[in-house]
Order: C-alpha cells, then structure tokens, then sequence
C-alpha cells in the first residue's frame, strides 16, 4: 500500500470484526510513527495501548461513572454555518447508513453510546500529553496521530479518533495511573480490523472541494 492508498482508505470505523491486534504488530506501528514531525522535536505525545481484560475493566468503569466535564471544547466550529453543515452532513449519512431516522432521538443517543466502549474495538489506544503543552504541540500530537493510523492501513488496520474520550479523562486517567494534575488526556482511538460489510463502515464520505480551502500564488 503507497502512501496515497492509506491515506484516502483511512477513514472513521465504527464496527470491527473480533480478531485481536497483535502486540507485535502495533509495537511495530508506533516504533515507526516515533519518526512524525514534531515542532523542536519535542515528540509532546504520549499514549497507553489497551487491550483484553484491562480494556473490559476499563470500559465498565467508563459506563458505570458516566461522563464528566470534557478536558476540553471541541464544538467552536459550529458557531459558524459553514462548519456546522459539514457535521450536519457527516451526521445525516452516519445515521442514514444505521438506518436511524432524524427523530428517532432514543436511537440516535444509542448509537452516540457506543462511544464509550469505542465502538467494540478489540484495541484502544489513549494519547494524553502534560497539560503545560500549548497549541503547537497540539498539532505535533494530531501530526503522530495522522501516522498511527496510516500506518495501521499499512498493516490492513482501521482505527476511529475518539476526542469523546476526553469526557471520561478521570476514568481513564486512574485506571492507566496516570497523575490528574499532570495529564491532559487527548483523545482514544479505537484499532481493529473493519468489518467490511458492515453498511456504517461504506457510506460515502464528504470532503471541500480543493479550491474551497487552498489557494495558490506565484505559479505560473
């Protein structure tokens, strides 16, 4: 697979088959993406990767505690239209391709729900960062992230970036042992291999047009 392949096979998946990840596998993943650029090189990312009984143990605990207070906003962008049609868009064929209708409120939460057990993934990875971190070592995280899951696609996996996480970031921070004051946790992403018949992972993905977003100068 080129790097062109993994990139636009890469998308968000919501149902996995049972297969497990290997430990060797996603050992070898991240031993690679410890190469992604980083502002200074100041590599801010860090990450636990969960699988078995202690992902079950922590996945009970998640449900059982409920959300708290997310570690941070990520709705901003819907204070403008345009931004809050492409969620609206995403949102319609997600939904569409469960086959939930616009009013079914109960189902649609139910869906939502499946956040918490990072939709049955077999392997979740949590990426958390010292809370002294400022927005460009954000970007050098999202930066990591963006390898991992090509990377993944290189080894036939598919993952789902879980910001959602951050509403169980005490949950999750007591179970890894990880200390509150000094933590951000980022987000989860879950990892597995795709149940490729699945309708919610084939419905047709939406992207801005290039000329919408970049603009060039200077060429001739």
């Amino acid at each position: 697979m080129n790097v062109t392949e993994a990139v636009t096979s890469r998308r968000s998946v919501r149902m996995f088959t049972d297969q497990p990840v290997e430990l060797e596998t996603i050992r070898r993943v991240l031993d690679t993406a410890r190469w992604a650029a980083s502002g200074c090189n100041f590599q801010p990312w860090e990450a636990a990767v969960v699988t078995g009984e202690s992902l079950k143990q922590l996945q009970a605990k998640i449900i059982e505690n409920g959300p708290q207070k997310p570690e941070y906003d990520w709705t901003a962008p819907e204070q403008e239209p345009a931004y809050k049609s492409r969620l609206h868009a995403v949102g319609a064929s997600m939904f569409g391709a469960m086959g939930i209708a616009r009013g079914d409120t109960e189902a649609r939460m139910k869906a939502m729900g499946r956040n918490a057990t990072s939709f049955d993934a077999p392997c979740v990875m949590f990426t958390y960062f010292p809370r002294f971190m400022k927005e460009p070592q954000w970007s050098d995280t999202g930066m990591w992230l963006q390898t991992v899951a090509l990377l993944l696609r290189e080894e036939g996996l598919d993952s789902c970036y879980q910001e959602a996480m951050a509403m169980y970031a005490d949950t999750i921070r007591d179970h890894l042992g990880l200390d509150h004051e000094r933590y951000m946790l980022f987000c989860g992403m879950a990892i597995g291999y795709r149940d490729a018949q699945a309708p919610l992972n084939n419905y047709e993905r939406e992207r801005v047009p290039l000329d919408e977003h970049v603009s060039f100068h200077g060429f001739e």
